[in-house]
């Protein structure tokens, strides 16, 4: 009879193969070293490379690993959602592939879980590899998503971190389309703790989450738990309309009991332009929060799994 999976170990994959056979060994060797039941759950997010076929390599090989593989790219924060989805340990740890968040932590985080806790968040006190600008936008993206959000989200924290299968079943049931896991796991609350450490440079490949990614992804953390940027349009509209009803005094005075003129349109059209401005970023605002609403409504399904490998496995449509 064989063991119940103790561990879960979730890692998103996209065109990941030249990294992807280290991180099978590294997350191999240190899982074996626990001595317990575990399983390996691959997600791949539409890679174009050979990533899928190294995995299914690895499915036939290996009975503890695990890939789903996507119908296309849905993005990272799904994947890591459909791995807790279909996750069956006890603990569930989610890591990227590209080894920057080392897997040897994961022990530590294993022997904070059997302290009691519920969950492990790993935080960075350094980032190597990585250049001047990408270190102070992720660093300004933290702040300002902690101060912008109405949750306590650790600082200089990713997605690497332990979950307890209670937090992971209760995730499971939040089907926000727009998902932002960080923030979703510090809402659900239970006890949590950090463990500390430095994280390395890629170890090959680039980096899956540009500016553009980054943007989306600090935008989703915003709009998923916070009205504030809705009450600093409201703020800002009022300020607008009281200036505008002040200006509008200045005018009608001038007019009526001086001999003064407005010389020129220039400052006519600089205060349009400031108006149409602000106007326009309230509109931007609350399209952002629209939108997300119209994605709700759409009811789709957060992801498509084409395909389920493992070793003697079935293969079969998935959806959520």
């Amino acid at each position: 009879m064989s063991q119940p999976i103790q561990y879960s170990i979730v890692i998103p994959v996209y065109n990941e193969e030249e990294v992807i056979h280290e991180t099978y060994r590294r997350l191999s060797e240190v899982m074996r070293s626990t001595g317990e039941a575990y399983e390996l759950l691959f997600v791949n997010d539409g890679s174009r490379d050979r990533t899928v076929d190294i995995l299914i390599d690895y499915c036939g090989k290996d009975p503890s690993v695990k890939l789903l593989d996507f119908s296309r790219n849905f993005g990272h924060q799904i994947a890591i959602t459909a791995g807790m989805d279909h996750s069956r340990g006890k603990a569930v740890v989610v890591i990227d592939a590209d080894l920057q968040d080392p897997p040897e932590l994961i022990l530590e985080m294993i022997e904070k879980w059997k302290q009691g806790y519920d969950v492990v968040y790993a935080k960075r006190t350094k980032r190597k590899g990585e250049t001047f600008f990408k270190k102070q936008t992720a660093k300004m993206f933290y702040r300002f998503l902690h101060s912008m959000t109405d949750i306590e989200i650790p600082l200089d924290t990713g997605d690497f971190r332990l979950l307890d299968r209670k937090v992971c079943d209760q995730m499971n049931n939040l089907q926000e389309k727009n998902r932002f896991v960080r923030g979703m796991v510090s809402w659900v609350g239970f006890k949590q703790t950090a463990v500390e450490y430095e994280r390395d440079e890629r170890l090959a490949g680039e980096s899956k989450y540009p500016l553009k990614k980054m943007l989306k992804l600090s935008m989703d953390g915003i709009t998923s738990f916070s009205y504030k940027p809705l009450k600093f349009a409201g703020i800002a509209g009022t300020a607008l309309s009281v200036s505008g009803f002040f200006y509008l005094l200045i005018v009608l005075y001038l007019k009526l009991f001086t001999t003064a003129t407005i010389t020129g349109w220039s400052s006519l059209i600089v205060i349009q332009l400031l108006f149409s401005g602000f106007i326009l970023i309230i509109l931007g605002i609350m399209g952002e929060y629209i939108g997300r609403i119209y994605d709700e409504s759409k009811q789709r399904p957060l992801y498509i799994v084409r395909d389920i490998y493992q070793k003697k496995s079935e293969k079969k449509m998935m959806f959520r």
